[in-house]
């Protein structure tokens, strides 16, 4: 007779096996020549768009420009067919995002090249929100502020072993009463998140984690090789089913009425589809099913 100790060993032993390998085949990302940004980068390989918030000299933070071309570059990413899984990451080491701008903070937003203020980052994040293809947060260093929200708002959030999370709103005078606080408690506690927004506290990666803010902690030098891996694995799954399911967790969390009946008729119409046929005759002819060959619509 087994004892508990073995059930559990083979139990993990079953589940590792199931497991997918990680892919660490290095990635060629490519630029595409119509993808030119001054605040941010553009790059494309393998059905997945990286966007790179590239201003390190002011530890990413943004400004009305930075987040107009990430909406441009989320709306491309949104629309090419051939993208299936979009990564959102800073340039170096040392900094994800560190939120708006404090040096061009107005009296009512963050100043634009005309002067004209904004607040445009809250579009940046229903778009986020709302884009239906996964979005995974790839994070360096620093996560705070504004910056901290825009990874909240991303479906997965992988960490480097130097991230740091928090937020500095009621420290600046400022705040974020929208998805910063609401979708904040809904992903660690009530009480946690207002321990982040009232004592405007630093937390590490591990903290992080500890707490259900991350997915996962990677040692910084495979930071990139493990969102890459991840990325892969997503691509290989049905990209309707992704696109349903985010829509559906979202719907849950936005209080939205009547989820089990969209729920239900997503499924029995997916069904109806040679892409979730596909799934079902792979499986009872125990083969690999060819997703690769369904659209990744926009």
């Amino acid at each position: 007779m087994h004892s508990e100790a073995s059930q559990v060993a083979s139990e993990t032993m079953q589940s590792t096996a199931n497991r997918p390998e990680t892919d660490s085949r290095p990635i060629h990302w490519e630029a595409p020549a119509d993808a030119r940004y001054q605040d941010i980068l553009y790059h494309q390989a393998e059905h997945i768009a990286k966007i790179t918030i590239n201003r390190p000299e002011v530890r990413n933070a943004f400004r009305p420009q930075t987040v107009r071309e990430l909406i441009d570059a989320f709306h491309r990413a949104h629309m090419d067919p051939e993208i299936g899984v979009i990564i959102l990451t800073g340039a170096g080491e040392l900094a994800f995002c560190s939120g708006g701008d404090q040096r061009i903070r107005g009296h009512e937003g963050y100043k634009d090249e005309a002067g004209v203020e904004h607040l445009n980052v809250l579009e940046l994040q229903r778009q986020i929100r709302t884009l239906p293809k996964p979005v995974v947060a790839m994070i360096a260093g620093y996560a705070i502020g504004g910056g901290h929200v825009l990874h909240l708002i991303c479906d997965l959030t992988i960490a480097a072993d130097n991230a740091r999370f928090g937020q500095t709103g009621p420290r600046v005078g400022s705040f974020d009463a929208g998805f910063g606080a609401g979708l904040m408690a809904r992903t660690v506690g009530l009480k946690k998140a207002k321990e982040i927004w009232f004592l405007c506290r630093q937390y590490d990666a591990q903290e992080a984690l500890d707490m259900g803010l991350v997915n996962t902690v990677v040692p910084l030098a495979e930071l990139e090789a493990v969102t890459v891996d991840w990325c892969r694995q997503m691509n290989r799954l049905s990209p309707t089913a992704l696109r349903v399911l985010k829509s559906a967790f979202n719907a849950d969390t936005d209080g939205l009425a009547g989820i089990q009946e969209l729920a239900g008729n997503a499924t029995a119409l997916f069904y109806t589809t040679e892409e979730g046929q596909e799934g079902r005759n792979a499986f009872l002819e125990k083969r690999a099913p060819d997703f690769g060959r369904f659209p990744r619509r926009p």
